[in-house]
């Protein structure tokens, strides 16, 4: 892959640097907070090389670009003017509802993070490895160290996470990490493990563990941020340096004692206990419910809110229930993505489709949910069966998730190591195996290989007492409208009947309706909504045109359906209109349907004449 060509492309294609509020990226996505979404062109993103699909999750534009995620990141930012810093990161958030907005700030925070935490996670995971194996004692040096180096990030996490949120609200890092650094010092630590009643200057202060937690931390750096920006207005110039982070340090440390911390510590233990009574009391249906959403789950981002959740359970009770849920919804997509691999007869696409079947065992799942299964529908389908049979499978036996590894795949099956390790085992492949057989039972329709698309032809018409003759086309143009097909020389205005503005034919409509002719974006729609142009994914550029000088009635007896922008596929409906009130102002409905790039085709021919209904073969262009 060509990174810095992609990156161009990227920026491009997404509305311009102008549009760009924010971009971060995760494993295998880059995740774009934009201006305007309906600038991107998403039809032209998803062909460019390196690019495996997208998505939107609220009002975040997602890029599916797998493990090389990281480089095309990199190269944007050395490739354009674009310029990640705190304020681009919390305008962000701005013009969000407000559970788009938490998950946002849950995504922005945690995502930064997950380097460290999976590179600590698996080295517990080894180390738990080696204890059970005998090649190391829990009493050794060896594992001392290791053990640090292991646990260093989870115990220290508040820090860590404070950093990172400060920067997702826009306020001083060093700042938030001495905030959190002060409720992790050990005559804190000392003081609220002590037993004894504690108070500040009379104010009662509930010991509260913060090591390991992350809502205390999140709701402390939330307050600062805006305690901080309050202190900066108020304090002259002069004085800013010292005073504005001394009064947020004495001001957000006691509140977060006081109140803060209990009360984000109380959210935790009740999120908790609300997924530890769904397990208990909803027992196999809380892991097929989890199992089979989890997919969709992780396609909205929401993902993200069950980490402080998954967190709080190993740091309380030493195990988590929700996790292997989404080992299991991993499993199920794999699966259904290798039968895809087996059943395909695309040589392209069923390479496409064993890759990407191994990409998700791995625990990415990116790849195989966007780029095959969701791409097919019924084995996306069919990979929530798999994830729901194996969630379903983790309730019934009890099964437990004892380490956070950062992984859930293959590589991550070290975090189910603890008293239910071979039940976990049992699991992945029983929900691979049923994401599998759902989708071999349910079936698909096979993505064409270039060889039968060249093949495909122009099919010729029974309707009506028309002959038509079989053409092989690069692009077929379908008719946007119902009615009869007339040669634009009938056409009562010479712009449209000499071949001024282009070559096709025109329609005498038969219903106020116009759909769209080809799969592609909506380019111009005018205010009067009599005309709209299209561009197909193939680059035919497409005029439709509803009456003759129907541009005086400004818009009276139109109403649009889309907007400049909007991806349409054949069929969509575009616009519909009055047809008796424009005939009774006496204007003439004949809708010229012009191809207003011509020079880029060899012949531009009529597939069908008389009538003719909306999506039958129009135009043939090759």
């Amino acid at each position: 892959m060509d990174y810095k060509k992609t990156a161009i492309s990227i920026v491009e294609l997404v509305g311009g640097e102008g549009n760009v509020q924010n971009v971060i990226h995760c494993m295998t996505r880059l995740r774009f907070n934009l201006q305007d979404n309906s600038k991107v062109d998403r039809k032209r993103l998803e062909k460019v090389p390196g690019i495996m699909g997208t998505n939107i999750s609220g009002d975040q534009f997602q890029i599916i670009i797998g493990n090389d995620v990281p480089k095309v990141y990199n190269a944007i930012l050395e490739n354009s003017a674009i310029k990640i810093d705190s304020k681009g990161q919390k305008s962000s958030a701005k013009g969000k509802n407000p559970i788009n907005a938490i998950f946002d700030v849950i995504s922005g925070a945690f995502t930064p993070l997950l380097p460290a935490i999976a590179g600590a996670g698996m080295i517990k995971g080894i180390l738990a490895i080696a204890l059970a194996f005998g090649w190391m004692t829990n009493t050794s040096q060896a594992y001392t160290i290791l053990n640090a180096i292991g646990d260093g990030a989870f115990y220290f996490l508040p820090i860590i996470l404070a950093v990172s949120a400060a920067k997702k609200f826009g306020s001083n890092v060093y700042v938030a990490a001495t905030i959190a650094a002060a409720l992790l010092h050990p005559t804190i630590t000392a003081l609220l493990g002590a037993g004894k009643p504690i108070h500040f200057l009379g104010l009662p202060v509930t010991a509260v563990t913060y090591s390991s937690t992350v809502i205390p931390i999140l709701l402390a750096i939330w307050i600062a941020s805006y305690v901080e920006r309050w202190v900066d207005r108020v304090i002259p110039s002069m004085f800013k340096l010292i005073l504005v982070p001394t009064i947020t340090l004495l001001i957000i440390v006691p509140v977060t004692l006081i109140a803060v911390g209990p009360l984000g510590a109380i959210l935790g233990n009740w999120l908790s206990l609300a997924i530890g009574a769904l397990f208990k009391y909803g027992w196999i249906f809380a892991g097929l419910i989890l199992g089979g959403t989890f997919s969709l789950i992780i396609m909205t981002g929401m993902h993200y809110a069950f980490t402080p959740i998954v967190m709080n359970n190993l740091a309380t009770k030493g195990y988590d229930f929700i996790l292997p849920s989404m080992f299991a919804a991993n499993m199920g997509q794999a699966g259904a993505t290798f039968a895809v691999s087996l059943r395909s007869k695309n040589k392209t696409f069923k390479s496409l489709a064993m890759t990407t079947s191994l990409t998700a065992l791995m625990g990415i799942t990116e790849p195989a949910m966007y780029g095959v299964n969701m791409r097919l529908k019924k084995p996306f389908i069919g990979g929530l069966i798999g994830g729901a049979v194996g969630g379903a499978y983790y309730s019934a036996v009890g099964v437990k998730y004892f380490i956070l590894g950062g992984n859930v795949g293959l590589p991550g099956i070290a975090s189910f190591i603890g008293s239910t390790f071979v039940l976990a085992i049992i699991g992945l492949p029983i929900a691979f195996a049923a994401g599998a057989i759902a989708t071999f039972i349910m079936g698909f329709k096979d993505i064409e290989s270039e060889e039968e698309q060249d093949a495909t032809t122009v099919e010729e018409s029974n309707t009506v007492d028309t002959k038509t003759e079989l053409v092989v086309a690069a692009e077929k143009v379908f008719s946007p409208l119902k009615g009869e097909v007339k040669a634009l020389s009938e056409v009562n205005d010479p712009t449209f009947s000499t071949g001024i503005m282009g070559k096709g034919l025109a329609i005498q409509p038969q219903e106020g309706k116009v759909v769209s002719p080809v799969t592609g974006r909506v380019t111009t729609i005018f205010k009067t909504k009599h005309a709209i142009g299209i561009t197909s994914d193939n680059g035919a550029e497409i005029l439709i045109h509803v009456g003759l000088e129907t541009v005086r009635l400004e818009g009276k007896h139109f109403t649009a359906h889309v907007k400049d922008g909007d991806f349409v596929e054949v069929g969509q409906i575009l616009v519909t209109f009055d047809m008796d009130a424009i005939k009774a102002e006496g204007y003439d409905l004949i809708t010229p349907v012009i191809i207003t790039n011509p020079d880029r085709y060899q012949t531009i021919e009529p597939v069908k004449k008389g009538n003719i209904n909306a999506r039958e073969a129009f135009l043939a262009l090759q």
